[in-house]
């Protein structure tokens, strides 16, 4: 059959995408074994996530070195053999790090799941750190940091966060050269005692997954008692950052990064779904108002974006883009008269019924690897979400009216509620 390619093919709204359930086990220690067993290819991902991060550490950094840590040295073998034990089975590694959690994920071919769990295993029960490997990755993110300081946008986000949430919120909170400087070793050795080999943790193992391999999961990982642990209580403070503008000066830069945005709310807020469509039509995708205004027919940036920062606890509203200094102001201008129509005059149903077509696609595009349906289903399972939340995902954005959008931007979208960042100068 021949096709005609000079007919378009027939456009079709997607209402629904179903997304499979984990199989859910009780490893012998209680530890938590959640199976997405989809895929064509016979690969897995095993992820071991700790509940350790930013909220848990007593010391900035701790947490951060810590995970890194554990592939520098174990009792057996040196940073160079556990590179070599992995890549022997073509086995890919990532030490994670989050302000929530901090975790180990080992992508390799499902054959090799036997061989990949004593590596594992080792890795989180009997890690040695260093001090030689400690200094030499201090080093190496001390540089980086240096390197990222010279850029207006690590700058400008990072002051954002800051006055956001405070410096000593775990949100806001960022590693400087000086807290490593002094971040001692046992200060780590003490965070992984406790949230990591004796710590409760979660596993998720995604891909081909066969009714043997639950069974080698628990030998390796279920066997070794372990605790749930209370994060330390940390500094809660609500910054006062209404209608605060902060000037990160730097003479010699040509750019301004721009920040704009408030503290705002999670997943669980009634509000989420509304505020997801709101957040679309604003600056969400590459046809979003601020796009067309700002870089479309302003041409002051090559790109514009905003962004519903969800995290564990609560989250935060952002917009960002890049500019020249001298059209720093009138980008600022330009994106409080886009709030403000928001508020005042109703999203015409083309260009709503447009971006929900566009924010269903993307949902139903997102979940096309066995990967990328674990990430889904690890929110619901890591933040005690209801289990139909994705399952409802496009109903609830088709479900948005224009009148909710007008309500979200008045509610939440008000300049005056809004901090302002920029880092480079006007």
């Amino acid at each position: 059959m021949t096709i005609d390619r000079t007919i378009a093919p027939e456009f079709r709204v997607i209402h629904s995408v179903h997304l499979p359930d984990p199989q859910t086990y009780n490893l012998d220690n209680g530890t938590a074994l959640h199976v997405i067993n989809i895929g064509d290819q016979p690969v897995i991902r095993l992820e071991c996530i700790f509940e350790a991060g930013n909220w848990y550490e007593k010391e900035i950094g701790a947490s951060f070195f810590a995970i890194k840590m554990l592939s520098e040295g174990t009792l057996t073998k040196t940073s160079a053999e556990i590179s070599e034990a992995f890549e022997r089975i073509g086995a890919f590694t990532e030490m994670t790090h989050t302000a929530d959690r901090i975790g180990i994920v080992v992508y390799a071919l499902s054959r090799f799941l036997p061989d990949v769990l004593p590596l594992v295993s080792e890795l989180i029960h009997d890690a040695v750190f260093p001090e030689k490997e400690f200094q030499d990755l201090k080093n190496i993110n001390i540089q980086n940091l240096r390197v990222n300081k010279e850029k207006n946008a690590y700058l400008a986000t990072t002051a954002f966060k800051a006055k956001l949430f405070g410096t000593n919120h775990p949100y806001g909170q960022s590693q400087e050269e000086e807290n490593m400087e002094s971040l001692a070793i046992d200060s780590i050795k003490e965070h992984y005692q406790q949230f990591v080999k004796n710590g409760r943790f979660t596993v998720v193992l995604a891909g081909q997954v066969g009714e043997n391999d639950i069974k080698v999961v628990n030998e390796h990982l279920g066997k070794v008692h372990t605790e749930s642990r209370n994060a330390p209580v940390k500094d809660a403070q609500q910054p006062v950052y209404a209608n605060v503008e902060v000037l990160v000066e730097r003479p010699d830069s040509v750019q301004s990064s721009i920040r704009m945005g408030r503290r705002l709310f999670n997943r669980h807020h009634p509000d989420y779904f509304k505020m997801l469509v709101t957040n679309e039509i604003l600056g969400g995708y590459f046809g979003s108002r601020l796009m067309k205004n700002i870089r479309e027919e302003k041409g002051l940036t090559y790109g514009i974006s905003s962004h519903l920062v969800t995290l564990r606890k609560e989250g935060y509203y952002m917009i960002g883009t890049d500019v020249k200094k001298e059209f720093t102001q009138q980008t600022i201008d330009e994106i409080r008269k886009e709030i403000y129509r928001l508020q005042t005059e109703r999203v015409e149903e083309e260009e709503l019924q447009t971006v929900k077509n566009f924010m269903a696609g993307e949902f139903a595009g997102s979940l096309n690897t066995a990967f990328e349906v674990a990430d889904r289903q690890k929110i619901l399972l890591l933040d005690g979400l209801p289990a139909d939340f994705f399952k409802h995902y496009i109903d609830r954005i088709h479900a948005t009216t224009s009148d909710d959008v007008l309500s979200m931007a008045t509610q939440y979208l008000q300049p005056e509620d809004m901090l302002t960042v920029i880092a480079g100068g006007r």
